[in-house]
């Protein structure tokens, strides 16, 4: 849902997007005999076929896959698909989809990681949104995590409020309880 936001909103806020991994297999450690592993190491071996992709071809075809992969697990509620057809879908060659099994992107994954991570503190989750504030410091925040994609000026305002916190030495954090489920409308 951020991601669909924030790709909504970048041109009228002229944002310059870059898709960064984070792992919750690498994150979490769930034990391998958890009912949580099996799904996070195949979100995980998707991250590896991501990273695949920018070693490639670089950023321009990463939000294409990110938003089929994301289609396929939350609207057409799939986990078991085959990846070469992801990336058939979305005109990348399916040799990326060798990667599943190739460790040797786990680094690039972990590498962003501790970017996001090293500008948030370890206590957060996905999303994490980072950016060059108006005194020209990197800065990130975990979320927002949204229900539903908001849209017209309401898109805007929930921009311009956190953008304007990125500026706030010493905030931290806001939080509510949350009393609602995901609303993924339409498959993107």
């Amino acid at each position: 849902m951020t991601a669909r936001w924030v790709v909504d909103i970048a041109e009228e806020r002229d944002l310059h997007i870059t898709w960064k991994s984070i792992s919750l297999l690498l994150k979490n450690k769930p034990e391998p005999d958890s009912d949580y592993f099996a799904p996070v190491q195949k979100t995980h071996n998707m991250l590896r076929v991501m990273e695949s992709v920018r070693a490639a071809e670089g950023e321009g075809p990463i939000k294409d896959l990110y938003f089929e992969l994301g289609a396929r697990i939350h609207h057409d509620r799939e986990l078991d698909f085959s990846m070469a057809d992801v990336l058939t879908s979305v005109g990348l060659d399916p040799v990326h989809a060798a990667a599943v099994d190739d460790d040797s992107f786990d680094a690039a994954i972990q590498a962003a990681m501790d970017d996001g991570l090293g500008l948030t503190g370890d206590d957060v989750g996905t999303p994490i949104i980072a950016k060059i504030n108006s005194v020209g410091k990197r800065v990130a925040y975990f979320g927002p995590v949204i229900t539903r994609v908001p849209e017209g000026d309401s898109a805007l305002k929930l921009w311009d409020g956190l953008d304007a916190l990125m500026d706030v030495e010493g905030f931290w954090e806001l939080k509510r309880t949350r009393t609602e489920g995901p609303e993924f409308g339409e498959r993107p």
